[in-house]
This record gives C-alpha cells, sequence and structure tokens, in this order.
C-alpha cells in the first residue's frame, strides 16, 4: 500500500491554513518552492522524503503526519502505507507520532545506489538509527560513517545528514525520531 499523495497535501493545507500562512510564507519558512508547495496541495506531485522532512520541520509537525492518515493504527506491516522516494528509499510508518511520548518510528529500505539527504530537522530533533540488514552509510558531522547489521547510532538531526547505499544488498533499518514538540 502506498502513502496517499492526496492526503500529504489535505494535511499540509490544513496545517498551513491553521497558522493563517500563505503558499509565499509557508514556502519561505519550509524552504521548499511555492510552485512545489502548491502541486503537493492539489496532489499533482508525489514529495520526496527530504522535501517533506522540510515541509515537517517548517511546520513543526512529524513527518509521520503526512504518511500516515489520521486515526490510522498501525497493526500489520504489510497494511502500512509505503512511501517510495525519488531517491530510491522506501519508508514505511512503523509507529505514527505519539505527542505523549513524542516519538515516530520508521522502517527505511536503501537499495543499492540510494542517496537520500536530508536538510536539518527542527531544533532538538534527534534521530536513533538501528541497522537491521546490509550494510549503508550515515553522513553526520561532516564525513560519512559505514554502519552494518547490528550497529546503531543516536544523532542530532537538526543538522544536514544524508543516507546512502553503494552496496548490492538492501539496507533496512528502524529509524526512532524524537521530537522536543508536540503536534
Amino acid at each position: 500500500m502506498d502513502a496517499d499523495v492526496s492526503a500529504i497535501g489535505r494535511y499540509m493545507k490544513k496545517r498551513r491554513a491553521e497558522r493563517g500562512w500563505s503558499l509565499s510564507r509557508t514556502a519561505d519558512i519550509c524552504g521548499v518552492s511555492k510552485a512545489m508547495l502548491g502541486q503537493i496541495e492539489r496532489g499533482e506531485s508525489t514529495p520526496t522524503i527530504s522535501t517533506l522532512w522540510k515541509i515537517a520541520s517548517g511546520l513543526q509537525v512529524p513527518l509521520s503526519r503526512f504518511l500516515v492518515p489520521e486515526g490510522v493504527a498501525l497493526q500489520r506491516l504489510n497494511a502500512m502505507p509505503r512511501h517510495h522516494d525519488a531517491s530510491g528509499m522506501i519508508v514505511t510508518p512503523l509507529f505514527a507520532f505519539d505527542p505523549a511520548l513524542g516519538f515516530e518510528m520508521f522502517a527505511i529500505e536503501l537499495p543499492q545506489d540510494t542517496l537520500s539527504e536530508s536538510a536539518p530537522h527542527a531544533s532538538g530533533v534527534v534521530e536513533h538509527l538501528v541497522v537491521l540488514e546490509g550494510r549503508m552509510e550515515l553522513f553526520i558531522d561532516g564525513g560519512w560513517q559505514t554502519l552494518s547489521a547490528g550497529d546503531a547510532i543516536r544523532f542530532s538531526a537538526d543538522q544536514p545528514h544524508a543516507y546512502r547505499n553503494r552496496h548490492p544488498e538492501p539496507a533496512r533499518i528502524h529509524d526512532l525520531i524524537h521530537y522536543p514538540f508536540g503536534d
């Protein structure tokens, strides 16, 4: 099941309207062009995870709010919405954001030759990665680190970071993201 592009746009428009922001103001705050935001709101464009992160950070909302329909309790892995990124990354929400706990969790697959670059998230956001299968590289603190199955790392995600896989086997990871703010 793939993530619903029109639901992504509806949620973004709702959050923007709650703040009383124009598309221009949202573009300035999020660092995403006004044209791209309009296409996303109309369901005409499938945004990359990197673009969704910019929007989520600007609106100060968790990423899973864009990928999981409101009111959906995810219980079975094969029934979860999957977001196929143009970079090759496949993101599946495991736990949507819970404001009482302050986190969300994703299963991420990085096929060979995937490179997903991420702009800094909101201040105070921390990611916890666990590599389940394969090997990958993580760019943090200005350099690449190689991670293999069984490795775990925690890092401040309010800095530029990136994921890549240059190996023939896919890398599979779990990514728990902690937010210092509610929804």
